[in-house]
């Protein structure tokens, strides 16, 4: 197909599509002429997951690169592929607060004591810190006293994250995707799914046995 089909059918305006191959996002089409170039369908699959990664995955264009080349190497390391995925989804700047330094370390110590293999530098362990570092400046602390039981729901959590995966490890472009989509939308679902628990838990500690109003 020409550029113009490409665009039609991956849903992306032509500018952009040419913006892309410029940035190397995008492999070229098959040049059948000095100006003329056709397309395939492997270019509306990578169309749709640079799509993602920009558009969910808020991931600057360097991060997609380093997403993108990993996964094009002629026998990709999947780890190194969802890892790079996941990590974009969470950049950070820099710890250089008191606060979130200490609570790096409650991070690395909840990981050692559990045994969690992770990066020394990932922005997902800062992003944790963060979080640590604002309920303790709120004087909020229950949650933290009771962080190995989170972790252990979260442990639950990411081995059905990580069936999903298995189910597409032949296609790491299709792998990519279902990270980004199912990292993004999938907080969105167990935020939702938590909350609905919470409201019958608390019906349950408080006796109601009929809900004739939203809580």
């Amino acid at each position: 197909m020409r550029i113009a089909e490409l665009s039609r059918q991956a849903d992306v305006p032509v500018p952009t599509i040419k913006y892309y191959l410029r940035e190397g996002l995008l492999p070229p089409g098959e040049l059948r002429s000095a100006n003329q170039a056709q397309y395939g369908e492997e270019h509306v699959r990578r169309l749709k997951l640079v799509r993602a990664l920009i558009e969910v995955g808020r991931l600057p264009i360097a991060a997609i690169r380093r997403v993108l080349e990993h996964m094009d190497e002629p026998e990709p390391n999947l780890h190194n592929v969802l890892g790079h995925a996941l990590m974009g989804l969470d950049q950070r700047g820099p710890a250089d607060d008191e606060q979130l330094a200490a609570a790096l370390k409650e991070i690395e110590s909840l990981a050692e004591r559990r045994g969690w293999r992770l990066s020394p530098d990932g922005p997902t362990k800062l992003a944790a810190a963060e979080v640590i570092a604002a309920l303790r400046q709120l004087g909020v602390t229950e949650p933290l006293e009771n962080i190995d039981d989170y972790a252990d729901t979260a442990e639950r959590v990411a081995q059905v994250d990580m069936k999903l995966v298995r189910k597409r490890l032949e296609d790491p472009a299709g792998l990519v995707y279902g990270v980004v989509i199912g990292t993004v939308v999938g907080d969105q679902l167990l935020a939702a799914l938590r909350r609905l628990a919470q409201e019958d838990a608390s019906a349950r500690m408080f006796g109601i046995t009929e809900v004739t109003e939203p809580c």
